[in-house]
C-alpha cells in the first residue's frame, strides 16, 4: 500500500497543501536542488522520490499525515461495510430459506432476489463511473476534517469499492448460511408464479442461468422432470396432494448454491477488481494533473537565480540624474498655461506688457486645445525666432497628455520652434525666495530629454536657484534680471 497510486496521490496532495505556507523562493531552491541531485545520480525525478526527499529534509514525523488519515478513514468504512454485509447476508438467507413445513421454498423468489443483487452490483459500478455520491451524507459525518478537492474526486470510486466489499461479505455469508441450512434442515424447494408460465419455459430459463457451471457440475442443473414435478400451487400446499417423492423437493439446493455463487458472489468479485483498477487509474490521472505537480515540474526544470544581495536595499534609490541641463528662458511673449498651472496668479517675472496668455489641458476640451495650438501657430508665423513658454505644475509629474499635445503642436508650429517648460513650485506666493525641489525639476528634465533635443528645454524664472547636478554660476555677459541659468 505504501507505493500504491492512491497512497502516493494522497501523500502528494497533503504535502502540496502544506507547501502553500512556504515562501516560493524556498520551494524553488529546494525542488531545483532535488532535480539536480537526481540528475547526478542518474535517476528520473518522480513524486515518490520527491516525497522521500522532502521527508528526509523535514526530519522524522513530518510525512504528510493527511493521506494516512484518509486511508484510515476508508479502512474503517470498508470494515463497516464488510461487517454489515456479513450480517445482512446471513439474515437474508435465513429469510429466503424460511420453511415451516406447510409450504415450499419458492425458487422464483430466490431468482428475483439474485437479479436484484446483480442489478445493485452493476448500479454501484455505474454510479462510481458517473461520479455520483449517494453516500455523501455518511462521509460528512465520518470525516473529521474537510476533504480537499482531490479527495472529493476520489470519493465515488472509494465508495464503490467499499460497497462491493460489503457485497462480497453479503454473498459469502449467504452461501455459507445456505450450506449450513442444507445440513441441519430438510429443505423443500419448489417453484410457483401467478403468471401462466409452463414448465418448459421455466426450465429453459433455469438452463440459461445454469450455463456457467453446467459443464463443471451437471447435477446442479435441474432437469425438466424436476421442474414439472416440483411446481406447486398455494391451494394445494396444505392439501397433501404430492405426486413426487418427498426427497425430490430437496434436489434444488445444488442449483440454488451455484446460482448464488455465480450470479451474486462472482460478479461482486469481478466488479471489485474493476473498481480497484479504475481507482488506481483515477489516482494516476489526478496525480499527473494535480496543480501541485505542475508547479513542482516547473520548479524542478527552471534554474534558480541567486543575486547574493542579502542586505536590505529599501534605501537604495535608482539613479534619477539626467544629461539634460537647465536652459535660458527664451525671449517670448507667448505663454501657455497647461492643466490649470499659474492659477490663481503667475509670477511677475513671466508677465510682460505684450504677453499673450493661452490655456490648454486639464479641464479644457480637445477643441480648446486645438484652438490654442492654432492661435499660437498664427503668432509664431510672424516671429523670426519662434518660442513658446509652457507653464506647468512642477510638483506634478509630466503626463502623456502633455506629451501628445506637444507632439501634435510640433507638427503644426513652425520648424525650429523652441518650447521652454517652466515648472512652478507648489508653495505660494511665487515671488518669495524659495527654491524649487531638485527631484521635481529632474522629472521635467527627463521629460524634455524624451521630447527631443532642440525642441524642448526646462527653465526657471529665478537667478538664485541651485541646479540639482552642479553649482550654477552666472554666465559671462549674463545680465541681472534675466530668468535663465545654464550649467557651467
Amino acid at each position: 500500500m505504501t507505493d500504491s497510486p492512491l497512497r502516493l496521490l494522497l501523500d502528494f496532495d497533503a504535502r502540496s497543501q502544506r507547501d502553500q505556507d512556504q515562501p516560493p523562493a524556498f520551494l524553488h531552491r529546494r525542488d531545483r536542488k532535488f532535480a539536480l541531485t537526481c540528475a547526478e545520480q542518474g535517476q528520473a525525478p518522480n513524486a515518490r522520490r520527491w516525497l522521500e526527499h522532502v521527508a528526509r529534509l523535514s526530519g522524522p514525523g513530518s510525512i504528510a499525515s493527511a493521506g494516512q488519515k484518509t486511508l484510515r478513514l476508508w479502512r474503517r468504512i470498508n470494515t463497516s461495510f464488510a461487517f454489515g454485509g456479513a450480517v445482512f447476508g446471513c439474515l437474508t438467507m435465513l429469510g429466503l430459506l424460511f420453511y415451516e413445513g406447510g409450504q415450499r421454498i419458492n425458487i422464483t423468489v430466490i431468482l428475483a432476489f439474485v437479479a436484484l443483487q446483480l442489478f445493485l452490483a452493476l448500479f454501484t459500478t455505474a454510479q462510481s463511473l458517473a461520479g455520483w455520491q449517494p453516500w455523501r451524507w455518511l462521509l460528512r459525518r465520518l470525516a473529521s476534517e474537510r476533504n480537499s478537492e482531490t479527495t472529493s474526486r476520489l470519493q465515488p470510486m472509494l465508495m464503490a469499492r467499499a460497497a462491493h466489499l460489503g457485497g462480497i461479505s453479503f454473498a459469502v455469508t449467504g452461501v455459507l448460511t445456505l450450506l449450513l441450512m442444507v445440513v441441519v434442515q430438510d429443505l423443500a424447494f419448489g417453484w410457483s408464479t401467478t403468471l401462466d408460465t409452463g414448465a418448459s419455459g421455466y426450465h429453459q430459463l433455469l438452463t440459461t442461468l445454469a450455463a456457467p457451471w453446467a459443464a463443471l457440475w451437471p447435477t446442479a442443473v435441474p432437469d425438466l422432470a424436476l421442474v414439472e414435478a416440483t411446481r406447486f400451487f398455494r391451494a394445494e400446499a396444505g392439501a397433501g396432494i404430492d405426486t413426487i417423492a418427498p426427497e425430490r423437493w430437496g434436489h434444488w439446493w445444488p442449483f440454488v448454491t451455484m446460482l448464488w455463487i455465480c450470479w451474486v458472489l462472482v460478479p461482486r468479485l469481478l466488479l471489485t477488481l474493476v473498481s480497484a483498477m479504475l481507482l488506481r487509474r483515477k489516482a494516476r490521472q489526478l496525480l499527473a494533473n494535480h496543480p501541485g505537480m505542475h508547479a513542482l515540474l516547473y520548479r524542478m526544470e527552471t534554474p534558480t537565480l541567486d543575486t547574493g544581495n542579502h542586505h536590505n536595499d529599501a534605501a537604495d534609490l535608482p539613479d534619477t540624474d539626467t544629461h539634460t541641463s537647465l536652459q535660458p528662458l527664451p525671449d517670448s511673449n507667448l505663454l501657455l498655461c497647461w492643466a490649470g498651472a499659474g492659477e490663481p496668479e503667475l509670477p511677475q517675472t513671466l508677465i510682460g506688457e505684450h504677453t499673450r496668455l493661452f490655456r490648454a489641458g486639464g479641464r479644457a476640451s480637445l477643441a480648446d486645445d486645438q484652438a490654442a495650438q492654432a492661435d499660437i501657430a498664427n503668432q509664431l508665423a510672424a516671429s523670426p525666432e519662434p518660442a513658446v513658454v509652457v507653464i506647468t505644475r512642477g510638483w506634478e509629474p509630466p503626463t502623456g497628455e502633455l506629451e501628445d499635445f506637444l507632439a501634435s503642436a510640433r507638427e503644426l508650429w513652425p520648424t525650429g520652434t523652441q518650447v521652454a517648460l517652466v515648472p512652478l513650485p507648489l508653495h505660494l506666493p511665487l515671488d518669495t525666495e524659495r527654491d524649487p525641489e531638485p527631484h521635481q525639476l529632474n522629472q521635467w528634465l527627463r521629460f524634455a530629454e524624451r521630447l527631443g533635443t532642440g525642441f524642448a528645454s526646462v527653465s526657471v524664472p529665478r537667478l538664485h536657484w541651485r541646479d540639482p547636478h552642479a553649482e550654477l554660476l552666472p554666465e559671462p555677459g549674463f545680465e541681472p534680471g534675466t530668468e535663465s541659468r545654464k550649467l557651467p
